[in-house]
């Protein structure tokens, strides 16, 4: 199993990253962070500890979240990837709207750029497909800002293989960022796809976790997916990381928290390995 991934050939990675997702107001991830200083520290404290992809979007605070990255980690230490994401508005916690017109990707890249402080976004994605415009125009658009220089890899995000497959005849596509877990594979052929084609592969929610819920349905976990924690010594969160990561080498994880030691016990999950048979079973598992 390769601890690092390559994205778009050249932007290297250790595949166990940080979603800083958490890192805004809530419920609904909306406003400013309440405990901005440790959310600094807590970032920092990540990087120290080897993490060094970080994912985030103009539609997280909205805002706030790329502006507390900046804030805690600019200048970036050299190989640290900040990711990003445009194409949504969000003017309530529980008000979002796609917008994939060219001039909001547009509008939001150049945000994006300044709040994070970079002259080029390392990996911007398109949040999500805006049923309002032709998919093309979105991607289209860039594709320019790439060749502007304002990004250097685009990336896409609750996509399937057909809009893939659409995007790739118009920019190279270096990453898919899609909903996927252990208890949730809905999405496993987009998973092959990207395998086969040397795409990174981004699940979100790799815990369960839903965007506007606290907590995961693996804390309590029961069965075989226990049974494999309790002969590794760990928890049943930290198996189904370590399941992902060993379900494809262009798996980069991005799980998010706010505390510390649930950052370090996640950062524990690249450390355990799976039997064969611990893992075949854990593929038959729904």
């Amino acid at each position: 199993m390769d601890s690092t991934f390559k994205i778009g050939g050249d932007l290297q990675v250790n595949r166990l990253g940080y979603g800083a997702m958490r890192l805004t107001g809530q419920p609904g991830n909306f406003g400013r962070y309440s405990d901005w200083e440790g959310g600094q520290k807590l970032l920092r404290r990540a990087v120290e500890l080897g993490i060094n992809f970080i994912d985030t979007a103009e539609a997280y605070g909205p805002g706030f979240n790329e502006e507390i990255i900046a804030s805690a980690l600019h200048p970036y230490p050299q190989g640290v990837v900040v990711a990003t994401k445009g194409g949504i508005n969000k003017p309530a916690a529980n008000d979002i709207r796609a917008d994939g017109s060219p001039e909001n990707l547009r509008r939001g890249c150049e945000a994006s750029l300044q709040r994070l402080k970079v002259e080029q976004i390392d990996l911007y994605q398109f949040h999500r497909p805006d049923p309002k415009v032709p998919f093309t125009d979105s991607i289209g658009m860039l594709a320019a800002l790439k060749k502007e220089g304002k990004i250097r890899h685009v990336g896409l995000s609750n996509v399937t293989i057909e809009q893939i497959e659409t995007a790739r005849k118009i920019v190279p596509i270096a990453s898919v960022q899609n909903r996927f877990s252990i208890i949730e594979r809905d999405g496993e052929n987009i998973l092959d796809y990207c395998t086969k084609n040397n795409i990174a592969f981004i699940p979100y929610g790799s815990l369960g976790a839903h965007p506007l819920k606290q907590g995961s349905p693996l804390a309590n976990a029961e069965g075989f997916l226990a049974e494999i924690a309790q002969h590794h010594g760990v928890k049943p969160n930290q198996i189904a990381l370590a399941w992902l990561l060993q379900r494809a080498n262009n798996i980069i994880l991005i799980p998010g928290t706010t505390t510390i030691s649930h950052l370090e016990e996640n950062i524990a999950a690249t450390a355990i390995k799976l039997t064969n048979d611990e893992f075949e079973a854990l593929n038959q598992m729904k």
